[in-house]
């Protein structure tokens, strides 16, 4: 008997969000999460801590390689920031957190098959015996539709800002100053910050409630703004071209190819793994 599900998948991006709204109007569920997201908080910052050569940039540059992906895939949100560890961990998180999961030989495909399948397969099995099974945590992305559900504003543009919020949250899980933060803080930094874009007015009103629905405090809340802010700065500026003093573009900087894995000296051990 054949049991492989064959059904195409024609539903809007916006498919959560319209769907289980008595969930995510309940209070006790957002209180399961917030229970719940301390067991997968990392007690510190483990890249600085490490006595390997890895750096933060390294990590950085895995982490948008593996963001690359999802979105070529159109992957599910929730799995890019369960997978946080390379290639077998986008096929551990995609089994989990979405209906058809990315297969073995795609993956091996976008690390440019400097992975065999074979490897993949021991590494998915070392990874779930080093963390017990235990491969379902809480992500910034689990509150994101019980935020949008509980918080009251005046709603002129929801699609608008949960599109901003998602995107906010995806930057977030690439920096490495944001490893050790809890993912329900985070969650309602990056609405925060998506408010104070489209509607500055309810800034305030809604920096209260969230703290409520959260229980996180506001100081919380502001110094993870104010990294949000400086990380969305950057990146800006990093997109804009510069000009020159008479006001005319400067000329085209020179092709800067990709970073591949092999650069990091990440390659073989544990790299795109």
């Amino acid at each position: 008997m054949n049991l492989m599900c064959t059904e195409s998948q024609t539903t809007s991006e916006d498919r959560c969000f319209a769907e289980d709204r008595t969930i995510f109007r309940d209070e006790r569920a957002v209180k399961k999460l917030l229970e719940t997201e301390s067991q997968y908080v990392p007690g510190c910052d483990y890249m600085a801590h490490s006595h390997s050569n890895l750096q933060p940039f390294m990590r950085r540059v895995v982490a948008t390689w593996m963001l690359d992906v999802c979105e070529e895939q159109r992957c599910e949100d929730q799995v890019f920031p369960l997978s946080l560890t390379g290639a077998v961990c986008l096929l551990l998180a995609s089994k989990v957190r979405q209906c058809t999961a990315l297969s073995i030989e795609l993956l091996c495909y976008y690390t440019e098959n400097s992975v065999t399948p074979e490897e993949m397969r021991e590494w998915e099995l070392l990874v779930i015996s080093k963390l017990e099974w235990r491969i379902v945590a809480v992500t910034s992305f689990d509150y994101v539709d019980h935020i949008m559900e509980q918080i009251k504003w005046k709603r002129r543009n929801d699609s608008m800002l949960r599109r901003h919020m998602l995107t906010l949250i995806s930057f977030c899980y690439i920096e490495p100053d944001f490893i050790a933060k809890k993912p329900s803080v985070m969650a309602a930094s990056c609405m925060l910050s998506a408010i104070r874009g489209i509607d500055p007015s309810a800034a305030a009103e809604v920096a209260a409630e969230l703290c409520v629905l959260l229980a996180c405090t506001a100081a919380e809340v502001d110094e993870h703004v104010s990294l949000i802010d400086a990380l969305v700065a950057s990146t800006t500026a990093a997109a804009t071209p510069e000009k020159s003093e008479n006001n005319n573009p400067a000329s085209e900087p020179p092709v800067k190819k990709p970073y591949r894995v092999q650069d990091c000296g990440l390659h073989g051990g544990g790299g795109r793994l």
